[in-house]
């Protein structure tokens, strides 16, 4: 039985969109990335949705918007994946890493003591579909003290007034705090459509706007899709109409737009998402209800009254374990045709980053759940009899693994 990890979820449905797009005659940003932004503000309940070609490019967008530049800092934790830093720099600002929590969110309380006058935003990872404490995070950057210590220099930062509240959340769109969206809960929350995300457009992002007053989220819709487009002032659709030819470039924009070919898939998939979040959660609590009888596995977060997550991921975690026998029973796995990961190698061990300083004894917590960590199939197409042959495995693996190394 061959299983792979993230295969995209690819129904009538999705061919049926994409084949209108190819025969249309337009495959770029138009008619069906416009219609994509609809669906997903109506589903997350944002202020206004802006398409993107990536997590990383709406991130360094956003943040440009912003104002950030050099000596700016804008807070991360240090264990997700290297695009939520390489973001920060690639707009030109520092990323400050901090630990993460037991739940694989940001540590809070590591957050407020990492902010300085050079803060300008958090940037918060909602790591395998469970949403960050966005509440707490409000409050801090809320409250007088931190409100004092903040040093506006941008237009933007002038009218916000606080240190920005950016969320990555590339890996939680349907995540909810207390029946409230995780985009209504930040100033920005920026979506992943990448080929393994919840909905895929092969490669693509979302910039969810919910801005408080006096910003004005339609206009800045507006300036979005301008700025993604090289700043030019009409897309290349809208140019295509009988006497439209006309455009200006107004700004210094990025060539981030999103086509219609890619957005089409991601659009079949948004408006059966109900169903596909619950398929994801019956493997999750699938693998759950098995594996919380193991002393052995620690278990990832579970939905519950206030928190649901949006069951991305199934972050197993080994105890006890060693790097090493993690690493073996990986590859006893994948002999057995199952195809397992890991999330994440912590930024401060990868060599980009520890040649700008990090060092990863800073971040206990991260260096800890990365060495004991295996990530388990998770997508709506798994049958419970591929989830079963995955445990069984799984529970063999482990324990031939630690009876050999010992």
């Amino acid at each position: 039985m061959k299983i792979p990890f993230s295969p995209p979820y690819i129904d009538d449905d999705v061919l049926k969109e994409v084949k209108d797009s190819l025969l249309s005659g337009w495959i770029t940003t138009g008619p069906k990335v416009n219609a994509l932004e609809k669906e997903v503000k109506q589903y997350v309940d944002c202020k206004a949705c802006n398409a993107v070609n990536s997590w990383t490019s709406g991130a360094i967008l956003s943040l440009k918007w912003l104002g950030v530049k050099k000596d700016d800092e804008v807070i991360v934790p240090a264990y997700t994946y290297c695009a939520t830093a390489m973001a920060v720099m690639d707009a030109g600002a520092k990323p400050v890493m901090v630990d993460i929590n037991n739940d694989l969110t940001i540590d809070v309380e590591k957050i407020r003591k990492a902010i300085t006058p050079h803060t300008k935003a958090i940037l918060p990872v909602d790591l395998g579909g469970i949403p960050c404490d966005y509440k707490k995070i409000r409050e801090i950057v809320e409250s007088k003290e931190i409100k004092d210590m903040f040093s506006a220099e941008s237009e933007t930062q002038k009218t916000l007034g606080r240190i920005m509240i950016i969320s990555d959340s590339a890996h939680s769109i349907g995540a909810k705090i207390s029946n409230e969206n995780v985009a209504q809960m930040v100033d920005i929350c920026v979506l992943s459509f990448h080929a393994v995300k919840n909905i895929t457009s092969a490669e693509g992002g979302m910039i969810c706007l919910n801005l408080p007053k006096p910003f004005d989220n339609e206009k800045l819709h507006s300036w979005f899709k301008i700025m993604s487009l090289n700043g030019q002032t009409k897309d290349s659709f809208s140019k295509t109409q009988l006497s439209s030819w006309r455009y200006d470039v107004v700004d210094r924009g990025l060539k981030i737009n999103l086509p219609d070919v890619n957005a089409a898939i991601a659009l079949a998939q948004i408006r059966k998402y109900d169903y596909l979040l619950n398929e994801r959660k019956r493997v999750f609590d699938r693998y759950y209800n098995c594996l919380e009888k193991y002393s052995w596995a620690v278990l990832p977060f579970k939905s519950n009254q206030e928190i649901q997550t949006a069951y991305h991921l199934f972050p197993l975690r080994l105890n006890p374990i060693t790097e090493k026998q993690r690493d073996l029973l990986i590859e006893y796995l994948a002999k057995k045709e199952i195809a397992t990961n890991v999330h994440y190698i912590p930024m401060p061990c990868l060599t980009l980053f520890k040649n700008m300083g990090y060092e990863i004894k800073d971040y206990p917590v991260a260096y800890d759940t990365f060495k004991r960590e295996i990530t388990l199939p998770l997508y709506p197409q798994l049958t419970n009899e591929q989830v079963d042959y995955i445990l069984k495995n799984l529970v063999e693996g482990y324990n031939t693994i630690i009876k050999e190394n010992n």
